[in-house]
């Protein structure tokens, strides 16, 4: 059977794009649908312009500490009509660097929606059919407000955040996941007054326990709310904002809200139904090991499969579906040891296992230490960093490593690749420490402050 494409690519994000991208400069001739702005979560409504927020939202206490250490500053309020039109523009560059991207691939891309008809077949928007041999599902998630008994479109969630007319004088921020701790600490800094209901015991389950303490701890010092055990039990419309009703009895006015409890794979409408794809918890599709679905020639990739949500990851199953599908080279995606970033302030960098997971797993010693950095320390600062190492004790590898600090996202890129290589903690002490620093604390620790 003749085909128009070897492969059709349903998504523009990150992943989507370097599959095709790749599967056509290997040769292949490859078509490419995105509904909405060639770049996706990451780059148009996640990861960049977020962190262009963190960098925005950091000048405060950079400011503040400047003064500390001698110079005259002079601080106004931010203007945010300035930045985000700037990253408005940061944005359509980067949408343009994409497009670009798939044309002088090679890729044909057509601006709409593509739903699934058949094994072999995608329908445009416009009615339009296209066959291709193979197809890639890469759409992606996106954002979802919890069902509740009182209207909570009320509340922005996350995309809506990147869109607002000015900056709000006061926020409520529902969730305690890292974007929702994210975005607190990012508001926050920008002058805004921060309130967080999270209905947990502590924020960013999941991660290591003494390090989100931590984090939560230095969240309340720069005057961030953060209630745990407390969710919204009504809001209304009401002059100048929201008016909340929490769990914990307390009501309150707030100029915006934002739900960060939650997102779903963008499976809706896909057509889906049409062939043997198998969707699971929360309408994922199901995958093996290399990216294929039920229907032997529809593989999926990235968010829309819930499997490890970050842009790298889909970006190298993107990478090991082409090596699979058109090298000839059958790549099973490797899950394992991925190193990860929590952009709070001040950040957590982790990789591998939490305390308490690996301490289910068998006996390990941990390494840990949490103290005032030169930095802040001069100046009469409280905050504090966390350097920490979980290492098995019978074979004394380090299974991993959580850093809470400035920078922490830069740091445990490199300490990853030691924990990947399943370095021991001996290994680690014989690396010369980089003096003075937080992180020579990494390869200075020598005994264990616990065993579990």
């Amino acid at each position: 059977m003749e085909f128009d494409f070897d492969l059709f690519v349903i998504g523009g994000g990150s992943g989507g794009v370097r599959a095709a991208r790749v599967a056509a400069g290997g040769g292949a001739k490859v078509g490419l649908a995105e509904e909405s702005r060639m770049g996706g979560t990451c780059v148009i409504r996640g990861c960049v312009p977020k962190k262009l927020m963190v960098f925005a939202s950091s000048y405060t206490g950079a400011m503040s500490e400047a003064e500390d250490y001698g110079w005259e500053v002079s601080m106004g309020d931010f203007d945010w009509t300035k930045f985000s039109t700037r990253l408005n523009g940061e944005l359509d560059r980067l949408e343009g660097i994409y497009q670009n991207l798939l044309k002088n691939s090679g890729v044909e891309a057509f601006l709409s929606r593509a739903t699934v008809v058949d094994a072999h077949t995608v329908a445009l928007a416009d009615g339009t059919k296209k066959t291709a041999k193979h197809i890639l599902i890469a759409t992606g998630g996106r954002p979802v407000r919890p069902n509740e008994s009182f209207d909570t479109n009320l509340a922005m969630v996350s995309d809506d955040i990147f869109h607002m007319d000015a900056l709000p004088k006061s926020m409520l921020i529902v969730g305690g996941g890292f974007i929702a701790c994210e975005f607190a600490c990012i508001m926050h800094g920008l002058g805004v007054d921060v309130t967080l209901f999270y209905r947990g015991d502590q924020i960013l389950r999941g991660f290591d326990d003494e390090a989100r303490g931590l984090i939560a701890d230095m969240m309340k010092a720069r005057g961030i709310d953060l209630r745990v055990g407390t969710n919204v039990e009504d809001m209304q419309k009401a002059d100048g904002g929201v008016q909340v009703k929490a769990t914990d009895g307390t009501e309150a006015l707030f100029e915006k809200v934002l739900y960060a409890t939650g997102r779903a794979p963008n499976t809706d409408g896909l057509g889906l139904e049409n062939v043997d794809v198998e969707l699971g918890r929360g309408g994922a599709i199901t995958v093996d090991e290399y990216s294929q679905t039920g229907q032997p020639s529809i593989y999926a990739i990235g968010d829309v499969t819930n499997r490890v949500n970050l842009t790298p990851v889909a970006i190298r199953e993107g990478m090991a579906f082409v090596e699979t599908v058109f090298n000839g080279n059958p790549t099973p995606v490797d899950h394992d040891l991925i190193p990860a970033a929590v952009f709070t302030q001040p950040e957590l960098g982790t990789v591998g296992m939490s305390e308490e997971e690996a301490s289910k797993a068998g006996p390990v010693d941990i390494y840990s230490t949490s103290f005032k950095p030169m930095q802040q320390s001069f100046i009469g600062r409280e905050d504090r960093v966390l350097m920490k190492l979980v290492v098995c004790k019978n074979t004394d590898v380090v299974l991993g490593c959580h850093i809470v600090a400035p920078a922490a996202g830069e740091m445990i890129q490199l300490a990853g690749i030691a924990v990947k290589m399943k370095a021991t903690k001996a290994q680690f002490d014989q690396v010369c420490a980089v003096h003075p620093t937080m992180s020579e604390e990494l390869v200075t620790m020598k005994a264990p402050v616990r065993s579990a």
